[in-house]
C-alpha cells in the first residue's frame, strides 16, 4: 500500500512540473502603420517547447472626436471607449436593458457587451448616435 502512494505522489509531482514547464509566453510585435497602406496587423507568438506557431491579430482605428486608438479586432467595446474617453451609461451590465448603446460605424452595438468590429466595419464611435463633442 505504501508503495503505491510513492508512486502516485511521484507521478503527480511530475504531471504538475510538466505543466508548469509547459505554459506558453505570448510575444507581441506591432508593425509601424505608416510603412503599408492597410491596416498592419499585431503578431502574436506562442512559443513552447511542444509547438510554434503564428497568430495574425488585425489592428482597427476607432476614432472618436479626433482621437484616435488602435485596439485589437474583437476587444470588448467597454474597453474602447474607456481608451477613448467615451462614457455609455451602464445599468445592467448585461446587455437587457440597452442604455449602453453606441453607434459604431452606422450599426448599433451594446458596450457591455459588443466587441470591437473589423475595420471595414468601422469608420467612427459615436455616443447614442451622435458625434462626442
Amino acid at each position: 500500500m505504501p508503495r503505491f502512494s510513492l508512486i502516485s505522489t511521484a507521478a503527480l509531482s511530475l504531471l504538475t512540473a510538466l505543466l508548469l514547464l509547459g505554459r506558453t509566453a505570448l510575444a507581441f510585435s506591432v508593425y509601424d502603420r505608416r510603412s503599408s497602406s492597410d491596416v498592419p496587423p499585431v503578431v502574436a507568438r506562442r512559443s513552447s517547447s511542444s509547438c510554434s506557431r503564428t497568430t495574425h491579430l488585425r489592428m482597427t482605428v476607432l476614432t472618436s472626436n479626433g482621437k484616435k486608438i488602435d485596439v485589437p479586432e474583437g476587444t470588448p467595446l467597454k474597453t474602447a471607449c474607456e481608451k477613448l474617453g467615451v462614457k455609455p451609461k451602464y445599468s445592467c451590465k448585461r446587455g437587457d436593458c440597452g442604455s449602453c448603446t453606441v453607434s459604431v460605424g452606422g450599426s448599433r452595438i451594446k458596450a457591455c457587451v459588443g466587441k470591437v468590429p473589423p475595420m471595414p466595419r468601422l469608420k467612427s464611435l459615436q455616443e447614442k448616435g451622435l458625434e462626442v463633442k
